[in-house]
């Protein structure tokens, strides 16, 4: 029988309050498990605005503890009742002045499985994420869950191959990388980079990005998300560019053995060979 797992993402526009956000993330998820979706990821930061288009420090308000803020426990509430695997990015503070840009992973029961913390952080026009975040410090950890091994990667990290490799070294089978990306100087790598990724890596990518503008600045969120899989194909239509959109496809995860087999990139790995590439 062939191992596939119904996966879904969603691509939203900004609402204007965090409840009204959440709400309409639970209602997508609750639609995506009467399609029979098993896991469903979200956007960057899915529960605030982009809100690092701007340097301000009322926007640290919209930061919250992972696994123990209200929306990381609403959403473990959501699972239960889903019998879904859910990918959930947000604003996480630690401690006093350690704020770190977080997806939680949590199981389709409801359990807190851990969180990745985004390692690459830009500082440029519209996108002023270093006067908000610290690096991440988890490292590239991959979660066991009801549907297999999921790990993350968050927007601006899919820039650098070495965490995507990591993650396939870690035994991902499908990674998820919530982003919040503009039209502009990097659009067109926005379906090159991920089926590169998941070509280079071999396992699934889901890409999510934001949909539409939003208060703090003149980004234009282009949304077109999508699942890849490890040949480097689109399963299924990629997502407008305009609107909302929930996405479910069958994700083959036998593919991934299939491919592994035929390309054997892994097997041709040079380690010894890759020492300059960590040097400063």
């Amino acid at each position: 029988m062939a191992n596939v797992v119904r996966a879904a993402l969603v691509q939203a526009t900004w609402t204007g309050d965090t409840e009204s956000m959440v709400a309409k993330h639970e209602e997508h998820a609750r639609e995506a498990a009467r399609q029979g979706a098993k896991i469903i990821g979200f956007q960057e930061v899915f529960n605030a605005p982009y809100f690092c288009q701007v340097q301000e420090p009322e926007h640290y308000g919209w930061a919250e503890p992972v696994p123990d803020g209200p929306t990381v426990r609403r959403m473990q509430e959501l699972a239960r009742e889903t019998g879904m695997v859910i990918v959930v990015p947000v604003f996480e503070v630690e401690q006093s002045g350690f704020y770190y840009n977080t997806a939680a992973v949590i199981d389709a029961d409801g359990t807190f499985l851990g969180k990745y913390r985004k390692h690459h952080i830009p500082q440029v026009k519209g996108f002023w994420e270093k006067y908000y975040f610290k690096p991440g410090n988890v490292g590239w950890p991959v979660f066991d869950t009801a549907v297999g091994k999921v790990g993350v990667y968050i927007c601006y990290d899919r820039h650098f191959p070495e965490g995507w490799r990591q993650l396939g070294l870690n035994g991902a089978q499908l990674v998820y990388n919530p982003s919040a990306t503009s039209r502009g100087l990097s659009a067109y790598l926005w379906q090159l980079e991920q089926p590169a990724a998941a070509v280079a890596n071999e396992y699934f990518v889901a890409a999510i990005n934001r949909v539409g503008q939003e208060p703090y600045g003149d980004n234009d969120f282009y949304g077109t998300s999508y699942f890849v899989d490890p040949r480097g194909q689109f399963v299924g239509e990629v997502a407008g560019d305009k609107s909302e959109e929930l996405v479910v496809r069958d994700l083959d995860f036998d593919l991934i053995e299939e491919v592994r087999q035929q390309w054997a990139f892994y097997r041709d790995r040079r380690p010894d060979a890759y020492e300059g590439l960590v040097q400063p």
